[in-house]
């Protein structure tokens, strides 16, 4: 069971009991997750189950009533539910409050009724009627019912099924019979209640010798078995009862009456199959249950033959009744079986897939029984014929032709563009998928390939590609499953071996997922240098401010002058400017297919002004079929890692300035030496720190999963193998990355945000800190329009500039002195190293509890002399007095 079905199944049970408050389902969830264990029930443990129940019952009689008429409905996980009512009444506890429970729930509904019930008055009737009369009106009344009873509901079925159709088939209409087809009823050939064929004066049959008796009830009887009323028999109406019941004369003789209720059953079962036969031969109920009253009516053909035999032998006088009942005896268990499957059908409303499961229950359970088991592998094989056809469409080349609803895969109008507008799109998993109770008992554990099988072959067709598959055979119903089981084996392995090499060779997946990994995942070096130093000012302006059409053309100049101008497919990289940060989108990511997705979705972008750096991503167009595994899911997942990277290389590239900017500051002979030697040495941490992350990220998350993942690629057997190799590369990614821990980014962003502000701080101080005449360096090294400098003009600026030099190193002590620098370089270290501190007890936490272990290699980096060990033992020291040893990773 999928841990959706769960959910769903828990809560409908909380619903159901009418439970609130509390711990809420997930515990419940949890538990059941961590519990459950395969079991298969056998017919062994369900009929012990069925009798534990039975015996617990106060009414078991009712009890094994209702399992027998859902077991004849063919009703699936039956014995799976029994085995699980057999286990409750062994716990009274909960047996206590589920009898609390119904009580609270029936007073409840009763509440409800009584305060909308509405009072009925029945008259009171002085008169009396006479026993005549009120048999009279009984027979009129079960007349009414039965007429009523039987046509209103059939034609509003069949309105239903027909609009079901219609509306699926919208370009194609579901041909019908003409109206007077079912208005009728003498077409049918089953009994007509209340009309009199006959227009006979009926002698009374007590009065006749016991041999005219005989005669005549012959006669009677060759009449009822083809569905006719007869003088002394007639047929009762169907008033709430499966089976055609019979009216004998009651003055018939008793030894006579005793062999007719022998014979009658017959003519009962012949009655059940007609009306079936001419209800399913209707278009609305399907070519499956159209086939198998096909097949039912070429049986009775040959009923009707021996019933005309009969007829032929009465007239010479040659039939008594005990020859009658001799030459019924053969057809008596076919007709009876026939019956026992047309009531199956109706009671469980079969169509399709559940009609052949029937089928094929019923044919096993006559095991024993050769010539009941022949008769029903015959139907099954008749019904199969127009399944099987739907199913070698589907399995050979990826064709779907299901009219009437009847097939296990349902098609579903799905946009394969949607793939790249909407990044919780299920394509893959939505366009097709299966209907349980359409997939037939034998095909149950063959369902995942069928599924697969067709799916593959068909996004090859919509590549605009015609396939065949060339094992192709024709699929035939037999008890031996290996047969159509082969056959669907050949066909999966054809199909998956088309569509990946489809995609691996003729769409060059494997080249544009490293096209991909280029970009995002930032193994371009030369690229990427070169385009930040083209983008660096645009990028700092408000992402409202940006042109995106400069960007795109700085970025085809950094592509165009780079080793990246080698890539092909280097025109599928796009600008995008999220309207969201890093950690909104994160939240976006993480909240797919949970309660909080349409929330956060629906949210509105930040309201802090974005900048150019941190709303700035790639996106890559990718065409159809490779969307199905580069879909926007995953490019949302290649765009955190980018950003996240971005933003790393850009804190990078501004401590660099500042160190640049040091060098410069340098050669003043500032007093407070101290202090500046304090600011290198933070700079230098924070550079150490930054370098060693994207370090880790890089080559020991990122390369080393990307090299599993071409390895798996290599190994694939099928798409759906390539799909689950890619989504574990960039889940393993993103979880390395401290990407799917939003403690550890919280930790991580504050880390960032320290470093950002020192380095705009330092900057500051060092633009203080500049020359003001710039111009008269310029004249110095470059001269003038009059000529190069003179000897005396060079040792004139020297002189300056020492003293310039001077003056600027006493105004920079000063500038420190009045605006407390020292002060703010120190808390930057304070915070700084207390965050980073916090970083690596987290991470030293989560490696431990969470067995996440590739983390330890971010605090070996971090902490390679062992700076912060003392620290970092004294805080595990403190947090193991405050909590319970925990369990070490197994």
């Amino acid at each position: 069971m999928s841990e959706f079905r769960i959910h769903h199944d828990v809560n409908e049970l909380l619903s159901l009991l009418r439970v609130h408050g509390g711990d809420g389902a997930e515990v419940y969830i949890e538990l059941l997750q961590k519990n459950r264990t395969p079991y298969v029930t056998t017919n062994v443990s369900a009929h012990s189950a069925k009798v534990k129940i039975a015996e617990f019952s106060r009414t078991p009689e009712d009890f094994l009533k209702k399992y027998d008429e859902l077991k004849s409905k063919n009703t699936r996980h039956l014995d799976s539910l029994v085995y699980l009512l057999s286990k409750l009444t062994e716990d009274k506890e909960t047996l206590h409050y589920l009898q609390q429970n119904a009580k609270e729930r029936a007073e409840l509904a009763a509440n409800s009724a009584t305060s909308s019930s509405t009072t009925f008055s029945i008259p009171t009737s002085t008169s009396k009627m006479s026993l005549q009369e009120l048999e009279e009106l009984r027979k009129q009344l079960g007349t009414v019912t039965a007429n009523s009873s039987a046509q209103q509901p059939l034609e509003l079925t069949r309105k239903i099924l027909r609009d079901k159709q219609n509306k699926k088939n919208s370009g194609q209409p579901i041909p019908v019979f003409p109206s007077w087809v079912y208005e009728r009823p003498a077409l049918i050939g089953d009994f007509l209640i209340g009309t009199s064929l006959s227009t006979d004066t009926t002698v009374p049959i007590g009065t006749l010798p016991l041999a005219s008796q005989e005669s005549m009830i012959v006669e009677d009887l060759l009449y009822v078995l083809i569905g006719v009323d007869g003088r002394y028999i007639t047929a009762q109406a169907l008033v709430g009862r499966p089976n055609r019941a019979f009216s004998l004369d009651p003055n018939l003789d008793l030894s006579i009456k005793e062999l007719v209720t022998r014979i009658l059953p017959v003519a009962a079962s012949y009655s059940a199959v007609t009306r079936f036969i001419e209800e399913k031969s209707s278009f609305e109920y399907g070519q499956v249950n159209h086939a198998l009253a096909a097949a039912m009516r070429t049986l009775i053909k040959e009923y009707m033959i021996l019933i005309t035999q009969l007829e032929h032998l009465q007239r010479q006088g040659l039939l008594s009744l005990q020859k009658l009942w001799f030459y019924i005896q053969p057809t008596m268990r076919t007709l009876e079986i026939l019956a026992s499957l047309a009531t199956s059908v109706d009671k469980g409303e079969c169509m399709g897939g559940s009609t052949l499961s029937l089928l094929h229950d019923k044919t096993f359970n006559y095991t024993g029984d050769s010539q009941a088991q022949e008769l029903c592998l015959y139907l099954t094989k008749a019904a199969s014929v127009p399944y099987f056809e739907i199913l070698e469409k589907w399995i050979y080349r990826g064709i779907i032709n299901d009219p009437y609803s009847e097939f296990m895969v349902e098609e579903h109008e799905l946009q394969k563009e949607k793939i790249q507008e909407d990044y919780n799109d299920k394509y893959w998993d939505q366009r097709y998928t299966v209907v349980q109770q359409q997939i037939p008992s034998f095909l149950q554990k063959m369902a995942d390939k069928i599924l697969s099988t067709g799916k593959y072959l068909n996004v090859v067709r919509e590549c605009g590609r015609d396939v065949t598959c060339p094992v192709a055979k024709e699929v035939i119903y037999t008890l031996k499953e290996r047969a159509y089981v082969e056959q669907i084996e050949k066909a999966y392995n054809y199909a998956s071996k088309v569509l990946l090499d489809f995609l691996m060779e003729e769409k060059e997946l494997v080249a544009h997922l490293r096209s991909i990994k280029h970009y995002f995942l930032m193994d371009q070096g030369d690229f990427f240098v070169h385009f930040m130093d083209l983008t660096e000012e645009e990028l700092k302006k408000p992402v409202d401010d940006i042109i995106t059409t400069r960007l795109e053309a700085l970025l085809e100049l950094a592509l165009r002058m780079s080793t990246a101008n080698t890539d092909p497919f280097k025109d599928d990289l796009k600008i995008d400017l999220m309207p969201h940060d890093l950690i909104t989108q994160l939240l976006r990511v993480l909240a797919i297919e949970t309660k909080q997705e349409k929330a956060i979705i629906s949210a509105d972008p930040t309201e802090l002004a974005l900048s150019g750096l941190e709303a700035f991503s790639f996106d890559y167009i990718v065409k159809w079929p490779l969307s199905l595994i580069i879909n926007r899911k995953a490019l949302t997942r290649y765009q955190m890692l980018f950003r996240h990277m971005f933003y790393c290389k850009h804190v990078e590239r501004q401590l660099c300035n500042v160190w640049i900017s040091n060098k410069t500051a340098k050669q003043f002979s500032l007093h407070s030496a101290k202090w500046f030697a304090g600011a290198f040495t933070l700079r230098q941490r924070m550079l150490n720190f930054v370098q060693n992350i994207q370090y880790y990220m890089m080559f020991e998350v990122m390369e080393p999963t990307w090299h599993i993942l071409e390895k798996n690629l290599k190994l694939a057997s099928n798409i759906d193998d390539v799909l689950s190799h890619h989504t574990s590369f960039l889940d393993n990614c993103l979880k390395d990355c401290m990407l799917t821990n939003p403690e550890l980014l919280k930790i991580f962003s504050k880390l960032m945000s320290v470093c950002v502000m020192f380095t705009n701080c330092m900057q500051r101080f060092t633009q203080s800190m500049k020359l003001d005449s710039e111009m008269e360096r310029l004249t110095l090294e470059h001269g003038t329009m009059l000529g190069p400098p003179t000897e005396e003009e060079r040792a004139e600026e020297a002189a300056k500039k020492k003293l310039t030099n001077k003056l600027l190193a006493e105004h920079a002590d000063n500038l420190h002195l009045t605006s407390g620098f020292e002060a703010t370089i120190n808390k930057f270290d304070s915070n700084f190293s207390t965050h980073l501190l916090d970083l690596l007890d987290k991470l030293s936490v989560y490696s431990t509890n969470d067995c996440e272990h590739s983390m330890l290699n971010i605090i070996y980096r971090l902490d390679f002399n062992g700076f912060y060990t003392e620290r970092l033992e004294h805080m595990s020291a403190e947090r193991s007095q405050k909590a319970p040893p925990l369990l070490p990773c197994l």
